[in-house]
């Protein structure tokens, strides 16, 4: 068929697509006697896991979905009086107990899952690997093992804020400085996510939650005009939904896996959210602290906005000046500034709450003195992240999540795109799931 395809038919690509037909079901066809070649038996009796012996029952045939394509497998098959439950010994061999998905087709359906909607992400699978595969039952695996590996990471997490696991420094020369960027941003969640939680909704309710986020990279080097420069594959990200104690602490184990205990310099980047910097200052109160730039400018926007009746036409030309100061890091002229105005009242009380933002925050203003340095001043790559990791899958049209299932997801995309998805065991020992 390849040959007449090539000769003068469909031409080059209905041949790979026969040639890749050809191969799966060679492998389906190779692979089948060699699990064949092993049924599990145990004797008589086997172990059931809870301290009770099983009695052999019978051999049974079980159909698993494979990259290749779906094979047949006869296992023993064993039952145990005291558990009332059954159990074939070789499936647990297999990594397939209480499922029909093999770990190998799990982590292309993850994948695929990870990076489209659940109905494509299955079409695609499915096709990849010859078998039928629905939406639902990609969802369900997926979600699954995004849990796992969340969970993996938690323990990770957890060993290292113990001490009782302490992360190998990377082989070669350690980077000059290592970012540790923070933001969160809203995930579109079902109504039982959000029942009693205030928000902005037109009723005042909440329709959504806050997943936060953890960008961390490396900089070794500035360019040609001394901007730094983020060294190439060097990101790592991690979500959570859960409270910023908990974040804190996986963030603060991936900073140490990343080496913050042996870099010159490092930096924390957010916005000017209390919760951000209460984190820095617990776990990292000697890295060097970084208002984002930007958002520092839309507050200085917001400021002039609320001195416009004051300002009149010179309102442009005012807040240039302003900016101007802001760049340099000077603090103390923008308050100046702005009190020079006579308020009262309720006016003053909103300027004093406008000029709180960046008085509270003025040493981590020092604009010039950290763009001298070769530091980045703006958290671009979380922001990003929000937008690439978050947004691009969780926020589409129509989209509501629950909190397991947002998290599995987004933990898988995280993986991805930090390189560490053959790193961390998101298909070992979670509960079955497809």
């Amino acid at each position: 068929m390849a040959a007449e395809a090539l000769a003068g038919g469909p031409g080059l690509g209905r041949a790979e697509l026969v040639v890749r037909a050809a191969v799966l079901e060679l492998g389906r066809v190779v692979l089948e006697p060699l699990l064949a070649a092993d049924a599990g038996y145990a004797g008589p009796r086997a172990e059931c896991g809870s301290g009770h012996q099983a009695r052999f029952v019978s051999y049974r045939d079980k159909t698993v979905d494979t990259v290749l394509g779906p094979v047949t497998l006869r296992r023993a098959w064993y039952h145990c009086a005291w558990c009332k439950r059954g159990f074939a010994p070789r499936d647990t061999q297999l990594g397939i107990a209480g499922m029909t998905m093999p770990p190998g087709l799990a982590a292309m359906t993850g994948r695929a899952a990870a990076a489209l909607p659940f109905a494509a992400a299955a079409e695609l699978a499915g096709e990849l690997a010859g078998i039928t595969l629905t939406g639902e039952r990609a969802r369900r695996r997926a979600e699954a093992d995004g849990t796992a590996a969340a969970r993996a990471i938690e323990a990770e997490a957890a060993a290292i804020s113990a001490g009782a696991l302490t992360p190998l420094p990377r082989p070669g020369p350690a980077p000059d400085m290592l970012y540790i960027c923070v933001d969160g941003t809203g995930v579109p969640m079902t109504p039982a996510e959000t029942a009693g939680r205030a928000g902005k909704g037109e009723d005042g309710t909440a329709t959504t939650r806050e997943v936060k986020l953890c960008c961390c990279f490396t900089q070794t080097t500035t360019d040609e005009k001394g901007r730094p420069v983020r060294d190439p594959h060097s990101s790592s990200y991690l979500v959570t939904f859960a409270p910023a104690a908990q974040f804190g602490v996986l963030m603060a184990a991936e900073a140490r896996r990343r080496g913050a205990g042996s870099v010159r310099q490092l930096v924390f980047l957010g916005d000017g959210a209390t919760w951000i910097w209460n984190l820095a200052t617990r776990h990292f109160p000697e890295a060097t602290a970084i208002v984002d730039l930007y958002h520092a400018r839309e507050h200085l926007h917001d400021l002039a906005k609320l001195l416009e009746f004051m300002l009149g036409d010179d309102k442009q030309a005012w807040l240039a000046q302003r900016l101007a100061e802001l760049d340099n890091g000077d603090i103390d002229a923008i308050s100046a500034a702005a009190r020079a105005f006579p308020l009262a009242g309720r006016k003053a009380r909103d300027l004093d709450t406008a000029l709180g933002y960046f008085e509270h925050n003025a040493h981590r203003m020092r604009y010039a003195h950290f763009k001298s340095l070769g530091m980045f001043i703006g958290s671009g790559a979380v922001e990003a992240a929000c937008k690439t990791i978050v947004a691009q899958r969780c926020k589409l049209s129509g989209m509501r999540w629950t909190t397991p299932g947002a998290t599995g997801i987004l933990t898988l995309r995280c993986l991805e795109a930090s390189g560490r998805w053959q790193q961390i065991p998101a298909h070992t020992g979670q509960a079955p799931a497809a």
